[in-house]
């Protein structure tokens, strides 16, 4: 296919974008609260002041259905809502961890209005994704247009299922850009080389920022100083992979995580933190959220449910993989773990033991 070049320079599109709404100014007051906290005090919940960013915490969604498989908008709302109160910076849905691939259209559109009417007027960045499990570019269009006609911030997308023609996928993303003004996130999957995200860079104006996920020369720790470097330092990079590694992450000058959205606000404490020069402090809250995990195995949603997120009565689908697309994995602070499994009761009993002085939402 042949997609004409964008009609918006990137230098007027980035003028346009710092005039608006979404500009990177960091505001960490809710977090530090939750840092300074005393040891049995719960941090109060403070909303995170000033524009909306694209940068910080963004967890990827879950997704909640009732128990006669019907999508629970209600908790999915709440999602958002939680992040909202907790100061994480964004909330993405739906993409790999939401389960995307086992929602139809209907389903998607439904939910992306629900997530947009809960965060209007909040401070948490609302992200969209737009991708079709069959490479459908004009389901892609839909759910683009959608997104802009509900509010949402920006839009991300995985690359066309089954792809790995490079030129192929370059031309997907430069289409995918031309559909709105929003900005645009890459997702990476599989083999796709640093080549191809700096050639998307240049060539799609809407596109500032990429999730890296790709495995090619070693994968996003190895690859982000050479998207940097050739990049001028302007498109910015996001991790995935659950965000096991966040210092080294934030060493390497990552600008944002996706991990879900179970502890998404102390993820974001750490976030805010390590940002405000205080990297020990950050050390020392990103290390709760790993001895958390630490302690056995949960439900999928088992820690949004004792966190009173969800609905102690939701489910979740098992996710059939889109042609070339992996089904969604299991995710950290939730996924199966080796060891003693946690119920509702002890997962309560553990946030309020360990973690209840920096709990913000």
């Amino acid at each position: 296919m042949t997609i004409p070049a964008g009609d918006v320079r990137r230098r007027d599109f980035l003028q346009f974008l710092g005039a608006g709404t979404l500009g990177l100014a960091l505001a960490n007051a809710g977090s530090l609260r939750a840092a300074n906290a005393g040891a049995t005090s719960p941090a109060a919940s403070v909303p995170r002041p000033g524009p909306k960013q694209l940068r910080g915490l963004f967890p990827i969604g879950s997704t909640p259905f009732t128990p006669d498989d019907k999508l629970d908008l209600e908790s999915l709302a709440a999602e958002v809502t939680f992040c909202n109160r907790g100061g994480v910076h964004g909330f993405v849905w739906p993409q790999i961890a939401s389960g995307w691939t086992t929602l139809s259209e209907p389903e998607r559109m439904a939910g992306t209005e629900a997530i947009l009417a809960a965060g209007k007027g909040g401070a948490t960045t609302l992200v969209v994704g737009v991708q079709s499990k069959t490479g459908d570019m004009q389901e892609v269009e839909r759910y683009a247009r959608h997104a802009v006609k509900n509010g949402a911030d920006a839009i991300v997308s995985l690359p066309l299922p089954g792809v790995a023609d490079e030129k192929v996928l370059l031309e997907y993303y430069q289409q995918v850009g031309r559909m709105t003004d929003l900005p645009l996130i890459v997702q990476t999957q599989d083999n796709m080389s640093v080549d191809l995200v700096v050639k998307i860079y240049q060539t799609v104006p809407t596109v500032r920022l990429v999730k890296d996920e790709a495995f090619a020369g070693g994968g996003a720790l190895q690859r982000i100083t050479e998207i940097r470097r050739r990049t001028n330092d302007e498109m910015k990079v996001f991790s995935g992979q659950g965000v096991r590694t966040m210092i080294t992450e934030m060493e390497l000058g990552f600008s944002g995580h996706c991990p879900v959205v179970a502890l998404a606000d102390v993820y974001a404490a750490a976030f805010d933190l390590w940002h405000a020069g205080q990297r020990r402090e950050a050390f020392d809250m990103f290390g709760r959220i790993l001895a958390f995990d630490s302690l056995g195995s949960t439900d999928r949603d088992g820690v949004l449910i004792a966190r009173g997120v969800f609905k102690p009565t939701v489910r979740s689908r098992n996710a059939p993989p889109a042609l070339g697309v992996d089904a969604a994995p299991a995710p950290a602070a939730g996924r199966p773990r080796p060891g003693l499994h946690l119920d509702d009761q002890k997962i309560r009993d553990a946030l309020n033991h360990y973690l209840q002085p920096y709990l913000q939402a």
